[in-house]
């Protein structure tokens, strides 16, 4: 099988799988919304310190959804064996990786990303810095699903996966967090974002570059 038809493949094993489990995704999708939704009431309606506190609280609410289903991005798969059969089938465990962290962040975060500008305006951020913050969400968030693919490979089968999961990756998600955020004050500020970008862009490539080697590793030695 071609590279391109094995990730094709996956991903449409992913999406049929997702349909099955529509509450998980709808709970991580209102998660996102009712988190972002009550800062607001907790802070008050000052527009200022709505205008300062918003673009942290919209991607910390964006982080921490996108861990609801992560310790699930291996534990199916795990469970019913299909993993080992991954691994016997002789096609490239990498690729399988790939395929399953994209199924995962095109169908969990995805939809929050797309959602982030209107939610970012009940916190008086201008339409043009919201969109803003939506394109480092774009860039931002493929990151988090991929370094959050690798503490689900090493805590797989392990009891309380996903407690251990976010203990051992979100450390690594404060770098991401703080270009994320700051691209979008220094589009508040009127200042250049250019550097913002260019930093998530590196995250990106290098997470897509290391994140699938030590994930497929991961889930060999747990399938030993």
């Amino acid at each position: 099988m071609s590279s391109r038809s094995l990730f094709l493949a996956v991903l449409l094993r992913e999406f049929k799988i997702s349909l099955t489990q529509k509450t998980d995704i709808a709970t991580i999708f209102f998660f996102f919304l009712i988190v972002a939704s009550l800062f607001p009431f907790a802070v008050g309606p000052d527009t200022g310190s709505l205008r300062t506190v918003g673009p942290g609280v919209v991607w910390v609410a964006a982080l921490l959804s996108s861990l609801l289903a992560l310790h699930r991005m291996f534990e199916g798969d795990f469970i019913d064996g299909s993993l080992e059969q991954f691994l016997l089938s002789g096609e490239p465990l990498v690729l399988i990786v790939v395929s399953k962290i994209f199924a995962h962040w095109l169908f969990t975060t995805l939809p929050i990303v797309i959602l982030s500008p209107f939610v970012g305006m009940q916190f008086g951020i201008s339409s043009e810095a919201s969109w803003i913050m939506a394109l480092t969400l774009l860039i931002g968030t493929p990151v988090l699903s991929l370094i959050g693919s690798v503490g689900a490979a090493l805590t797989l089968g392990v009891r309380s996966g996903a407690a251990l999961t976010a203990l051992l990756i979100l450390p690594l998600y404060i770098p991401v967090l703080i270009f994320g955020v700051g691209g979008t004050v220094a589009a508040l500020q009127g200042v250049e974002t250019t550097g913002h970008f260019s930093i998530l862009l590196a995250f990106l490539c290098l997470s897509l570059a290391l994140c699938p080697l030590a994930t497929s590793a991961a889930l060999k030695i747990a399938l030993e």
